[in-house]
């Protein structure tokens, strides 16, 4: 395993384990919660029942193209994957990603 991998997936794990206080920015806007989190982020892949209408989570893809890394709200941990290299990393959601992600699959 890479270490710099495993480095790159538990600092995006401790990121949201341990956030910064969110702040509002010069235009009005909150930056460091939820909302602008999932703003960069590439792809969500949803995980839903299957009645289609309970999310049971979902994966985001925070990284792609060297390493590919997906944040798994479901599993609760940050997965990366590069070349033959796999890392993972166990999170607690303490920014409220999940929460954040039903809100917007319910919208």
């Amino acid at each position: 395993m890479s270490k710099d991998l495993l480095n790159h997936v538990q600092h995006i794990a401790d990121s949201l384990t341990n956030p910064s206080e969110p702040v509002e920015n010069e235009y009005g806007d909150i930056e460091g919660d939820a909302f602008s989190w999932l703003q960069d982020a590439l792809d969500i892949e949803w995980i839903v029942s299957s009645d289609k209408k309970t999310l049971l989570g979902a994966r985001v893809l925070v990284a792609f193209g060297g390493p590919n890394i997906w944040v798994d709200t479901r599993r609760m941990i940050v997965e990366g994957h590069w070349w033959g290299d796999y890392a993972e990393a166990k999170f607690e959601d303490n920014l409220g990603i999940a929460d954040a992600l039903n809100e917007l699959y319910n919208c």
